[in-house]
């Protein structure tokens, strides 16, 4: 006679698989009986205006009204915002290095290093120069434009 292909795992996960429905069923069935003794139906919980729950509704009266029109969705259009003037800094060349096309321009005013590239430069520049730039946001950070000697 051949051996049983039902394992006494298989079996343990049978019964509790059953024991799960049967518990869903009572469940189902203690909700419908309580539905039944409380005729109010589900309760409902409230946000006042200072984001607590509560059980009473808000007043409507102190509802805002807002105009669909106002609610601005989205980044606001380039002609819409007002155009940032460049201004122009002042500083010295810390470092430029002719054979690879860049350097660095210290800040007079915050100390602060800027990136420069021969792209950005309209007048030949040398170390120790003082110059005035613009700043535009560049991939790693801002850097010196339109660079001009002193």
């Amino acid at each position: 006679m051949a051996k049983s292909q039902v394992t006494f795992n298989k079996i343990e996960k049978e019964k509790k698989r059953l024991k799960k429905r049967e518990d869903k069923q009572k469940k189902k069935e203690a909700r419908k009986a309580e539905a039944k003794d409380n005729p109010q139906g589900i309760q409902f919980a409230y946000v006042d205006f200072n984001g607590n729950l509560t059980d009473t509704p808000p007043d409507p009266s102190l509802r805002e009204k807002i105009e669909a029109d106002s609610i601005e969705l989205g980044i606001p259009k380039k002609e819409d915002r007002e155009e940032e003037e460049p201004t122009a800094k002042e500083g010295k060349v810390s470092f430029f290095d002719h054979s690879k096309g860049f350097g660095f321009i210290l800040d007079s005013i915050n100390q602060e290093k800027y990136f420069v590239h021969v792209s950005g430069i309209l007048e030949t520049i040398e170390e120790n120069d003082k110059v005035t730039y613009e700043l535009e946001r560049g991939a790693k950070g801002m850097n010196a434009v339109r660079v001009k000697k002193i």
